[in-house]
């Protein structure tokens, strides 16, 4: 059964710079967010991956938790920036996407 997104929920927005494209990072976020019934995206763009998550705060510290210490192989973390955002209600969408671009439909 998947965690649903309740009144308590945060959102964050994480965006991590280092050997993280074409490495297979998207994909290992996407799993790692499915696993814990996450709701957002990752994409790649010119930062390196951003990524944002909507689930409730005790779940997203456990997932930032395996994003820095469960890494693919060749990816590298150099800068990890998490930061709060206001609540989106994703849980109105797909449980976790991989975009290919910002302007690209949730």
């Amino acid at each position: 059964m998947r965690p649903t997104i309740k009144a308590t929920s945060q959102r964050r927005r994480i965006i991590i710079r280092g050997i993280v494209q074409g490495v297979g990072f998207r994909p290992f976020v996407y799993k790692q967010a499915v696993s814990r019934g996450i709701h957002g995206f990752v994409l790649n763009d010119t930062n390196g991956v951003t990524i944002e998550a909507e689930a409730m705060p005790a779940i997203l510290d456990a997932f930032e938790l395996a994003l820095r210490v469960e890494l693919p192989p060749l990816a590298y973390i150099d800068e990890f920036d998490s930061s709060r955002l206001p609540r989106a209600m994703m849980s109105n969408l797909p449980l976790f996407r991989v975009r290919r671009e910002w302007n690209a439909m949730p």
